[in-house]
C-alpha cells in the first residue's frame, strides 16, 4: 500500500476531529462575541454581507457572493487552553487556485490590547473535500487569558459558526477597535480576497492589523459593476474612509467611464468630508493596453474630485503596486495577488490612509 503523503510528513496532516470531552460550545451570534464586517450578524439566519433583498436587485452575481463572509472577524476573551471550531458552511467553493485555508478557512489571531498588536497563531484548517461544515481545533502552550480574532472565510458562506472551549474557560469580549466607523471597500475578486492563501492575508485585515481599524468588505468576484442599486446602498453604508478598487469588473472601458465618477459623487452626495480613496488595477501588465485606458478613467475621476475643491481625495497607481524584484511573484496567475502581493498593496493602502490621517482630522 502506498504511503499518503500525510502519513510521510505529519506536518501536513489535517485533523477535523475535536477529540475533547469537557468541550463547551458557544454561539457567536451572543454575547460576548462580537462579529464585525458582517451585516445585522445577531439576526440573518446565514451570515452576509448586506441586505440580501439589496443584493438580489444587484445581480445575480451579488445575490450569491454576499453571503462569501470576506472580511468578517470575531473577537472574545478566555483563559481556555485551546479554542476549538464547529462550523456549518454554506455554498463552499473549491479552486484549483487558491488553497481551502483561504476560500474556506478560518485563521486565529492573537491580539494585545495594551499595544494594539494582533499576530497570526494558527489557521483551523478545513479538508480539501469538504462541503458543508467542518470542526477544528487549535491547541495553545498554556491556560492563560488571551485576546482572539478569528477570520471567517474569503471565498465561502458560513451558516452557523460556534467557539468551542474547556469547560469552566472564562469568556469575555475581545479587543476593540479604534473608535471610528469601519473603512469601506468596494471592488471585485481581488477586492474580495482572491487568492490570498488565508483570510487574514487579504490587504484589508493587513491594514486593519496595521492601524486597528475595522473594516468592511464589499468585494465582489466578478460582479463589482458599480450597478446604480450598488451605488446607492454604498452611500448609506456608515464609514470613515471609503476606498474605490473599482476598475477590474467593469466589462469594458466605456462602463468604466460611464460608472467610476458616479461612484464618487454618490459617496460624496453623502460622505462629503472622509479620506476617499482610488485604486487602479495593480495587476497592470496582464492587458497593458487596456488598462492604460482605464487608469487614466480613474484619474480623470481624481483630477475631477481635486479641480472640485475635494482636498481629501487620493490616488494609487496601481501599475506601481508590484514594481520592484518581486513584480513576477506577486501573482498566482497573472491577475489575482498572492500573500506577497497583497502585502505590497497594503503597504500602498496604509501609506495612503496615514497621509490622509496626517493632512486631515482623523478620530
Amino acid at each position: 500500500m502506498s504511503q499518503t503523503i500525510e502519513s510521510i510528513d505529519k506536518n501536513l496532516a489535517v485533523n477535523n476531529t475535536i477529540g475533547e470531552t469537557d468541550v463547551v460550545f458557544y454561539d457567536v451570534r451572543k454575547d460576548p462575541f462580537e462579529v464585525y464586517g458582517l451585516y445585522n450578524y445577531r439576526t440573518e439566519p446565514v451570515f452576509c454581507r448586506m441586505p440580501t433583498d439589496i443584493a438580489a436587485a444587484t445581480s445575480e452575481g451579488v445575490a450569491k457572493l454576499c453571503y462569501q463572509t470576506a472580511g468578517g472577524r470575531i473577537r472574545f476573551s478566555t483563559d481556555s487552553d485551546y479554542i476549538a471550531i464547529h462550523a456549518d458552511m454554506h455554498r463552499v467553493s473549491h479552486f484549483s487556485h487558491m488553497p481551502m485555508t483561504g476560500s474556506a478557512g478560518f485563521d486565529l489571531f492573537i491580539d494585545e490590547p495594551e499595544s494594539g498588536i494582533s499576530r497570526f497563531h494558527r489557521p483551523f484548517i478545513p479538508a480539501h473535500n469538504m462541503t458543508d461544515g467542518y470542526e477544528s481545533k487549535i491547541h495553545l502552550k498554556s491556560k492563560k487569558l488571551r485576546h482572539f480574532t478569528i477570520y471567517f472565510p474569503t471565498y465561502s458562506g458560513v451558516k452557523n459558526l460556534y467557539i468551542g472551549l474547556r469547560e469552566g474557560s472564562s469568556l469575555g469580549g475581545g479587543m476593540k477597535y479604534r473608535d471610528a466607523l469601519p473603512i469601506v471597500y468596494y471592488g471585485s475578486s481581488i477586492t474580495q480576497g482572491g487568492c490570498s492563501s488565508r483570510p487574514g492575508n487579504a490587504y484589508q485585515s493587513v491594514v486593519s492589523r496595521r492601524l486597528n481599524l475595522d473594516f468592511v468588505n464589499l468585494g465582489f468576484s466578478g460582479s463589482g459593476k458599480a450597478e446604480d442599486v450598488m451605488l446607492d446602498y454604498l452611500k448609506t453604508v456608515p464609514m470613515s474612509v471609503f476606498v474605490s478598487d473599482y476598475d477590474h469588473n467593469a466589462p469594458n472601458v466605456e462602463h468604466l467611464k460611464n460608472t467610476h465618477l458616479k461612484l464618487y459623487q454618490a459617496i460624496r452626495s453623502t460622505q462629503p468630508d472622509i479620506p476617499y480613496i482610488m485604486l487602479s488595477c495593480v495587476d497592470f501588465d496582464c492587458y497593458y493596453d487596456q488598462n492604460i485606458l482605464r487608469r487614466d478613467v480613474i484619474y480623470e475621476t481624481y483630477r475631477y474630485a481635486r479641480e472640485h475643491g475635494d482636498q481629501n481625495v487620493y490616488f494609487i497607481d496601481g501599475a506601481g503596486v508590484f514594481r520592484g524584484p518581486y513584480e513576477d511573484m506577486c501573482t498566482v496567475d497573472g491577475c489575482h495577488p498572492n500573500d506577497l502581493g497583497f502585502a505590497l498593496m497594503a503597504d500602498a493602502v496604509e501609506a495612503t490612509l496615514k497621509r490622509a490621517f496626517t493632512q486631515h482630522l482623523f478620530p
